[in-house]
């Protein structure tokens, strides 16, 4: 299901939790925790800071539920809350990456389980020598699917500044992604 095709049950969902529904806000939260995730993952490698923040995240959710004024998609607005809680969390702890074994199992997209893992490997090794800016844009609009104008309101940044992270972001993929491939490449023994 598109992110266009929940958008009236997520604002049915915001109604229902403005009105004080728990369960609305459970539902939320499994709706949006692994995509927070994922988006959260291109921020900071982090795991503690990731559950922090979707935490974080969806108390503001509820708190201000009733406020959403529907000038954008609620998927912009709980990934902008989202991309905020980040940048302060981030802050305050530090974004020095954890252990790679100490990462969510869930940081791949799961909504594609047949995906080839050696390519997400290398595309993940690309992405992660981008800056923090134009990994969360390359997720934001690659990843997840939103328009430049919802991305720049996520990051409360002009378009200009998304299209030139994203510009940037994919000019040093094209450069760093062929060097790359060659580290997965086993040498072959040549024979006698």
């Amino acid at each position: 299901m598109s992110q266009a095709d929940t958008e009236p049950t997520d604002r049915i969902l915001l109604q229902r939790m403005a009105a004080g529904d728990r369960a609305a806000l459970a539902t939320m939260y499994r709706a949006y925790h692994g995509r927070l995730t994922r988006f959260l993952n291109r921020l900071t490698r982090r795991a503690d800071i990731i559950e922090e923040v979707i935490n974080d995240c969806f108390w503001i959710v509820w708190q201000k539920a009733a406020t959403f004024q529907g000038d954008s998609r609620v998927s912009t607005w709980i990934m902008g809350i989202a991309y905020r809680c980040g940048l302060k969390s981030l802050r305050q702890h530090g974004s020095e990456p954890v252990d790679e074994d100490s990462l969510p199992e869930d940081r791949t997209p799961s909504h594609d389980p047949d995906e080839d893992r050696e390519m997400r490997d290398w595309l993940g090794r690309g992405l992660d020598r981008l800056s923090s800016e134009q990994r969360v844009v390359v997720e934001l609009v690659y990843g997840i699917g939103h328009s430049l104008d919802e991305v720049s309101a996520i990051m409360q940044c002009p378009v200009g500044t998304v299209k030139a992270r994203l510009f940037h972001a994919r000019v040093k993929l094209r450069n760093l992604l062929p060097g790359l491939a060659g580290e997965t490449v086993q040498p072959k023994e040549k024979l006698p």
